[in-house]
């Protein structure tokens, strides 16, 4: 579909990429990383177009479209946020009213055996399977579904899209992409501004897509549920591994060691011939073997291997000061904005020790708690009382708001130190990778990931036992996040994190609060916990809104079937009683209705147990399926017991079985847990 031949990309003396060359296939779900600068989004802006390559030629197959959603784009705010996406839908706009012209014209021609009348023909069945392709008979039903599932509000689709923040515009941006379809879509970090439950929505979509998805993400979670392909960008080449990316981790520290030995043993021989050379260069007698070393070593292509930072993100949070047992008490706290309402009843008690998430769509009131918790905002429902010597450390998701971009790293910890901590203040920084000259630049030139560890740093130069973290991985890579984790593992004091990072989440905290339609639910778990039971309860709600319109169905169908009965004995009587019923005889008239009752009490009953039926055959068709499963990963396990050399292919294979087996497994839940509302109704 799109082919990548021989690129090269240099900036003066410097080589970002060296004749690398892949294959984009249709349905390909590929993982683009390598270290911040390798040149993952110049990669992505060659394939569309918008940076031409030094040499070397990207082929796109003639029909393949490309979606492309950089990290950061302007986005138009002249219009309401439906209106907007449905600029999505111009091609589709375009071919109808081709079909129309189309179908017109061929209506008036008499020509029906000509060329051009054929020609019209193939030319109106092309606009229509292109129409159909696009979705053009369920345009305003994606339009409601996407942006629904993006965590958008039906309530916002006539809003202008210049009431959105950032983050909501280019989650709009992102919509329009989705519902344009392209074959392939090249996403740069599509999940900085989504929450949780709209990541999830995204992963579902992108898996079940039919084109092509090329990504460059620091979600590591996100990655593994997307891709099942992982193109590494390093030293200016490329390497393709066929596994999705915690497979790739470990395949990579593999093929490093093996590149690691055939370095060494590499740098050994020159070393020795080296010496060999130096030894007799002035001896006549060895003057041909010289000479020959000297051309073998000019011959000889030379190993490369990635310099691995070992430096650490050497975070250790200073021991927590004593506090009382009782951190925090929210009572019935909640939050509005002039006219706009937040969120309202939190009440909950955060205690010694704890460590909370916080989570839910943007705007419902994680970050607004937070900020109440720490008091920058007073609640306007409700109270917020802080325990005995809480004292916090605040981490703002506006880390560039907060901190003078006029000022160097060094003054910005220096300004806000006191005491004998000013002497150790280049310590600090060199623990958070400042280094040098690191430590002179402006606040202003740094990356976003520079911006948040210097955050992290000014946080920690006082002790604190509390804690409170609004999205502190957003600019971090995954190797940073994964050691501040570990920090907060260690860390002996409370902790509440706001955060959209299943995996940084996971095993960190152990009770999670979801802000939701203006409300505050405790779950008392860790986040997969919370996700787990938030897919039950989403289930359970969709039970629930079905129940009442059944009820309504089956109420109305005896009445209308007491109707149809009763006007047939109103025509067989000559009209008497206004309302249809039989007044001449209402024990007759009582009959009829009981008999057409049970007629249809009867009908239900039959159709409850023709769905027992189908619903029972299909949890039994999930078992027998996972029973088969079962037995080939016990297989699997039974060989790489015995096995004495690691084959790629059979760990592919085991992966591919246990990701099916998880899968099936959540059929069967959802299977089961259908046919056990289903018996109940049926039985009671």
């Amino acid at each position: 579909m799109i082919s990548l031949d021989n690129l090269t990309v240099s900036y003066g003396g410097w080589t970002l990429f060296d004749n690398i060359s892949f294959l984009i296939n249709p349905k390909d779900r590929i993982g683009l990383v390598g270290k911040n600068g390798a040149g993952k989004t110049t990669l992505l802006r060659i394939i569309t177009g918008e940076q031409q390559p030094t040499s070397g030629a990207v082929t796109i197959n003639g029909e393949c479209t490309i979606g492309y959603l950089p990290q950061t784009m302007r986005v138009a705010d002249t219009t309401t946020l439906v209106d907007e996406t449905a600029k999505a839908f111009d091609e589709v706009l375009r071919l109808e009213a081709e079909i129309a012209g189309l179908t017109r014209e061929i209506a008036e021609r008499t020509d029906y055996e000509s060329a051009a009348y054929e020609q019209l023909l193939h030319r109106l069945n092309d606009a229509q399977d292109r129409y159909h392709i696009l979705g053009g008979e369920t345009r305003d039903a994606d339009i409601e579904k996407t942006l629904l599932g993006l965590g958008f509000k039906r309530e916002d689709f006539s809003r202008a899209t210049s009431e959105f923040s950032g983050g909501w515009r280019m989650r709009i941006e992102l919509a329009k992409l989705l519902l344009r379809r392209p074959s392939i879509f090249l996403l740069d970090e599509p999940t900085n501004h989504l929450d949780i439950e709209s990541i999830q929505w995204l992963e579902e979509y992108l898996k079940n897509y039919n084109g092509a998805v090329l990504l460059i993400s620091h979600d590591r979670a996100f990655l593994d549920n997307v891709t099942n392909r992982t193109v590494e960008l390093s030293l200016g080449k490329i390497t393709d591994y066929k596994v999705p990316y915690s497979k790739y981790v470990v395949l990579r520290a593999e093929r490093r060691a093996q590149q690691l030995a055939a370095y060494e043993n590499q740098q050994r021989m020159i070393e020795k011939t080296e010496e060999f050379i130096e030894k007799f260069r002035y001896k006549p007698t060895k003057s041909n073997q010289v000479q020959s070393r000297i051309k073998q070593l000019e011959r000889l292509e030379r190993l490369e291997v990635e310099e691995e930072d070992l430096a650490t993100l050497n975070i250790k949070f200073p021991p927590a000061p004593r506090s009382g047992q009782i951190v925090a008490e929210i009572n019935e706290a909640g939050m509005s904005f002039g006219a706009k309402h937040v969120f309202s009843g939190a009440n909950f008690v955060i205690e010694k020790g704890d460590r909370i998430a916080f989570v839910g769509r943007n705007g419902e009131g994680k970050t607004t708690l937070a900020r109440m918790l720490v008091g920058q905002l007073t609640p306007t429902e409700g109270s917020i009382r802080l325990g005995a010597n809480v004292n916090i450390g605040y981490y703002a998701q506006n880390q560039d708001d907060l901190m003078d971009g006029e000022f160097t790293v060094y003054d910005t910890l220096d300004r806000v130190a006191v005491g004998d901590i000013r002497t150790r203040l280049r310590d600090i920084l060199g623990a958070f990778l400042f280094r040098g000259e690191d430590i002179d630049k402006k606040v202003k030139v740094l990356s976003g990931g520079e911006r948040a560890r210097l955050a992290m740093a000014r946080m920690m130069l006082e002790p604190r036992n509390l804690l409170v973290l609004d999205e502190p991985t957003n600019h971090m890579d995954m190797r940073s996040k994964d050691i501040l984790k570990n920090a907060i593992l260690k860390y002996d004091g409370t902790v509440v994190v706001v955060s959209h990072d299943r995996e940084f989440l996971d095993g960190m905290v152990e009770k999670v609060y979801e802000f939701r339609d203006g409300g505050v639910k405790e779950y008392l778990g860790g986040i997969y916990y919370f996700l787990e039971k938030r897919k039950l309860e989403s289930l359970q709600e969709i039970e629930r809104r079905d129940a009442p319109a059944k009820s309504a169905a089956s109420k109305t169908a005896p009445k209308a079937g007491s109707g149809a009965g009763a006007n047939g004995a109103n025509g067989a009587n000559g009209g008497k009683g206004a309302s249809g019923t039989n007044a001449a005889n209402p024990a007759t008239d009582a009959a009829e209705r009981t008999a057409l009752s049970g007629k249809a009490s009867y009908e239900q009953k039959k159709e409850q147990e023709k769905l027992l039926r189908k619903l029972r055959k299909a949890v039994e068709t999930v078992e027998a399926e996972l029973a088969g499963l079962e037995k080939q990963i016990a297989a699997y396990d039974a060989k790489f017991a015995a096995a004495t050399d690691y084959n790629e292919a059979d760990y592919t294979a085991y992966n591919d079985l246990k990701a099916r087996y998880d899968h099936q497994m959540h059929e069967w839940e959802k299977a089961s847990y259908e046919l056990e509302i289903t018996e109940e109704q049926y039985n009671g």
